[in-house]
């Protein structure tokens, strides 16, 4: 079985609706699981580095309009969201 990786990152969001669509984003190949904390506002993945890198499902989370450490959303995706997915965005 191939290494895996356990990492936490902060990802800007309110509620369950934004939990859903963090995790269903932060999925993608490589990534064994996503799991978004409402409370701590931390995703922590586990996935495989010899498949994805953090980095590029923090791009997929952002593209679905979720700030993270290292990516902003594009206002476009940030406006798309529902209103109580609204969170205060950083400048």
């Amino acid at each position: 079985m191939a290494a895996t990786k356990s990492e936490s990152i902060k990802v800007y969001g309110n509620c369950d609706m934004c939990k859903t669509r963090i995790e269903k984003a932060a999925k993608i190949e490589g990534v064994n699981s996503a799991d978004w904390s409402t409370k701590s506002k931390m995703l922590t993945l586990v996935y495989d580095p010899s498949k994805v890198k953090s980095d590029d499902v923090l791009k997929k989370v952002a593209a679905v309009g979720h700030d993270n450490e290292k990516f902003k959303a594009d206002d476009k995706a940030y406006n798309n969201l529902p209103g109580c997915c609204k969170y205060e965005r950083k400048k």
